[in-house]
């Protein structure tokens, strides 16, 4: 399938999705790192600027929209969410490009935060994780011609060693029979890839041997453990907590300590967190290369979603 990228980053979702036979024609971001990421590693470069400047007239035809669209407005890290946040107006341009292009099929992901905002309506809609803006998105995106799902699903689940809950939007086209559903675990609990697994054969020591590997190099922020996000024990035996792209607000990324407690893990520690192969090498300053994993979509799990989808 013809695979329309929107919100790429550094292009998790975009693996997961060549990995399973599809092919990226068109792919879109507004941060330059990212995009200069994304080139290096795909060999092709992204059109580097806001979606909401693009007619979709410039966007090639496909057969499948994808997008992790921008989470920060609806993330409960994020104290000051709300219904308003400007930033999520991006979710307009995704609706807008899958209306506009009409592909078969559409993927959309973003943070559980985006279930409860806005409050439930109804104590179904509770149960079921349906708040009032969740629910304003899955009818609109039905207004423009198509049958929609959604469910939360942990990255766990498919083998990444972090336990990363994300809400999965699925699209398929009114006119379309065989309808997209969601991928079923790959991994028990028993079974979940841990820290440790994961950062078996990095230097634990960062020195001139780290060299050896890309984007081994982190923060001088230390390590204080307490009660807070980005600031609690991170057992090697257990898969890591959510890598965040931010902290509160507009601060900056979040690390989370390295199991022995003297430092914070490296960029390369966290992009194994996040299932992104040792050649896969992240531009920018440090922050933000931790920020372009933090934001993205563990391939692991878009492989399981891509592969839902018909090749034809």
């Amino acid at each position: 399938m013809k695979i329309i990228s929107l919100f790429c980053g550094a292009g998790g979702m975009d693996l997961g999705f060549i990995k399973a036979g599809h092919e990226i024609v068109w792919a879109n971001d507004n941060d330059k790192d990212s995009c200069d990421t994304y080139e290096k590693y795909f060999g092709h470069k992204p059109v580097c600027k806001p979606i909401e400047e693009i007619p979709s007239s410039e966007i090639p035809d496909g057969d499948v929209v994808i997008g992790g669209f921008p989470c920060q407005g609806f993330s409960i890290a994020n104290p000051y969410r709300n219904e308003e946040d400007k930033r999520n107006e991006l979710y307009i341009q995704l609706k807008r490009v899958i209306e506009d292009k009409q592909p078969k099929y559409f993927v959309a992901e973003n943070v559980t935060g985006l279930c409860s905002i806005g409050g439930y309506e109804t104590k179904e809609d509770r149960k079921e994780h349906k708040g009032k803006v969740l629910k304003k998105i899955l009818q609109e995106l039905k207004e423009i011609g198509y049958k929609v799902k959604f469910k939360i699903l942990n990255s766990a689940d498919f083998g990444v060693p972090q336990l990363r809950k994300r809400v999965i939007i699925l699209g398929t086209r009114d006119d379309i029979q065989e309808e997209l559903n969601h991928p079923k675990p790959t991994h028990s609990k028993e079974e979940w890839k841990t820290v440790g697994k994961a950062l078996k054969g990095l230097p634990e020591e960062i020195n001139e041997k780290s060299k050896e590997f890309h984007n081994h190099v982190g923060t001088a922020h230390k390590v204080k453990i307490n009660k807070f996000i980005g600031n609690r024990k991170t057992d090697s035996n257990k898969p890591s907590p959510t890598i965040v792209g931010r902290g509160g607000g507009t601060g900056g990324p979040v690390i989370i300590p390295h199991p022995n407690e003297k430092r914070r893990m490296t960029v390369r520690e966290t992009a194994r967190l996040q299932s992104f192969p040792d050649d896969f090498i992240f531009e920018g300053s440090v922050t933000s290369q931790y920020r372009q994993i933090g934001n993205a979509v563990p391939w692991l799990m878009a492989y399981e979603i891509a592969k839902m989808i018909p090749k034809n």
